[in-house]
């Protein structure tokens, strides 16, 4: 018999962003005693965090709203196609007070460390106000780029203006009228961020270390007669975001790369690349993810499109990126970004050719010369997908450490269990479905799927659930699989673990981060597992052994 202790929580969550807050609007539906721990001051994540300008949706506003609720879809106005981050906060702020969810949260309450008792089947947390929860289950919702990265710089600490990070963008107006800026960076946050201040400060200079593909985002207003037009056609916008790869409206051209002409393609890239969204990326043919020549082809309809927005010849080309091909790592989407270089207090700084050598205390010193400003900007990134697990001290059975098991990279059954960390879901973990696809349609998957195994561990009268090992090698080892046929696998990005700015994944050594085998085929491997009593997942109960669990379904599920 498990020894009887009084819990303080059937399920605790820790996250209070997108994923977490439908999570707890799952438990709290079914009566169950839960809440989440938050820590910044407010719910949102990844939109409480990122206040810089320009931060917005690079998925339609109308695919990135929960689905859950008709009566919330039919409420909610989105007022731009994609809407901008104030307002984001503002729906994800109107859902939890629509569901009174709020009463569930507890913000400003930092997860120092979570440990499995072994001998209770429950796990303990330690807040950083000094107090020790317990619960049978931890459910991690703490988002995929929620701890951010600054460079290693020497002198940092010296200099005496103004410096952060984008996601720690002061929350206070910030007045850039006549300000010499200097931004680090130009991934996809930096491209917000340059595009939208360029015509605000006195003077901007861009230190870019490799440049990153991009295409226009072509935003716009969303109308009422839009909106209601939107609204009657939900289902069929959820339906097409379920049966494509990455949970987009947008759907792959089905015809062969070389069946078609040259005039074809370029027919259908020059329609596409004046067209709101990720068309020009998800609509394209599927050959560029994966065929080296059809990529090159299409990486140079981008360089000359780029050319031609850019006045200055030697500028332009140093926007285009060299050691990847167009699509093989998400796509930045841009609003007049390259015609920012065209504007007279702009310049570019190529700092593969002139490193930064320090910080100093007016500026920036790079081994050509020194800058002064007033504001320095970190637009350098996140430490991506295991990041946010790293700084909680998690210890499952026999105190082994989830980052010293994750040191090479995350290993995990279906991206939501971890075999040694019984109790412990993912809804939109490493290696997850999340990841790769339109987030909030990939964790409503997850968090669905979360909450039905919870029901049925509940109604089994289950004390600990955890992955077998054979099924997380499996899993894992489908993963890498999936790596080998996309040319992402040779890309410096967070999808495949790479971030100078963190210790140990600078050298570009692959961690597979993401399931790259599309939504539909991952939604089919996780309903075929429910229905097969939750194969490679062994459950205990007080008057069972662990069940005998098999992975042969999964096999069958992933070929």
């Amino acid at each position: 018999m498990t020894p009887q202790i009084e819990l303080d929580y059937e399920v605790i969550v820790i996250g209070a962003g997108v994923a977490g807050i439908y999570q707890i609007k799952c438990l709290a539906d079914l009566g169950v005693k839960a809440t989440v721990l938050e820590a910044a001051g407010g719910l949102g994540g990844t939109w409480y965090g990122n206040r810089y300008p320009g931060a917005r949706f690079d998925s339609e506003s109308y695919t990135y709203g929960y689905s859950f609720s008709e009566e919330l879809l039919n409420e909610w106005h989105w007022k731009e196609r994609f809407s901008g981050q104030p307002e984001n906060l503002r729906y994800l702020n109107y859902v939890a007070d629509k569901f009174d969810l709020r009463q569930h949260m507890q913000f400003n309450c930092r997860v120092e460390a979570a440990h499995f008792d072994d001998t209770h089947h429950c796990w303990r947390l330690k807040v950083d106000d000094g107090r020790e929860l317990t619960c049978r289950f931890v459910i991690m919702t703490l988002g995929l780029l929620s701890i951010p990265t600054v460079p290693r710089y020497e002198g940092m600490d010296t200099f005496k203006g103004r410096a952060f990070h984008t996601f720690y963008w002061p929350h206070e107006p910030l007045d850039l009228a006549g300000q010499k800026v200097a931004v680090i960076g130009t991934g996809a946050t930096g491209i917000q961020v340059i595009a939208d201040i360029a015509d605000k400060v006195g003077e901007l200079t861009v230190f870019q270390r490799r440049p990153n593909w991009s295409a226009p985002l072509n935003n716009g207003p969303i109308s009422e007669a839009e909106m209601d037009n939107i609204r009657s056609r939900y289902d069929e916008i959820f339906a097409a975001c379920a049966r494509t790869p990455g949970g987009f409206e947008h759907e792959p051209d089905r015809r062969g790369f070389y069946e078609v002409s040259r005039e074809e393609r370029l027919a259908l890239w020059d329609r596409l690349y004046d067209e709101p969204g990720f068309g020009i990326w998800l609509g394209n043919f599927r050959e560029i993810f994966m065929d080296e020549e059809a990529n090159a082809e299409f990486s140079e309809y981008i360089a000359d499109r780029i050319r031609q927005r850019v006045k200055d010849p030697v500028v332009a080309e140093k926007l285009i990126p060299r050691d990847h091909g167009f699509g093989v790592q998400r796509v930045p989407m841009e609003t007049h970004y390259f015609e920012v270089y065209n504007r007279d207090n702009v310049h570019l700084v190529d700092i593969s050719e002139t490193p930064i050598e320090r910080v100093t205390e007016t500026g920036l010193r790079t081994s050509e010369r020194d800058y002064d400003f007033d504001i320095i900007v970190y637009a350098t990134g996140f430490d991506a997908m295991t990041g946010a697990y790293d700084h909680i001290d998690i210890r499952g059975v026999g105190g082994e450490r989830l980052r010293d098991k994750w040191e090479d990279g995350p290993s995990t059954h279906l991206g939501i269990f971890v075999h040694g960390f019984p109790n412990m879901l993912m809804p939109a973990g490493p290696q997850s479905g999340s990841a790769s696809t339109n987030y909030p349609r990939g964790i409503e998957s997850g968090v669905n799927w979360c909450t039905d195994f919870l029901k049925y561990f509940w109604e089994h009268g289950c004390t600990r659930a955890e992955a077998t090992l054979e099924a997380e090698e499996r899993w894992t080892n489908h993963v890498k699989q999936m790596y080998s046929t996309m040319l992402m696998r040779k890309a410096k990005s967070w999808f495949t673990g790479y971030n100078s700015n963190v210790e140990g994944h600078e050298h570009g050594k692959t961690r597979y981060f993401v399931y790259n085998g599309g939504s539909p085929k991952y939604v089919s491997i996780l309903k075929q597992v429910a229905e097969n009593g939750y194969e490679g997942i062994a459950l205990t109960s007080d008057s069972m052994q662990p069940s005998d669990v098999t992975v042969a379904s999964i096999d069958d599920a992933v070929r």
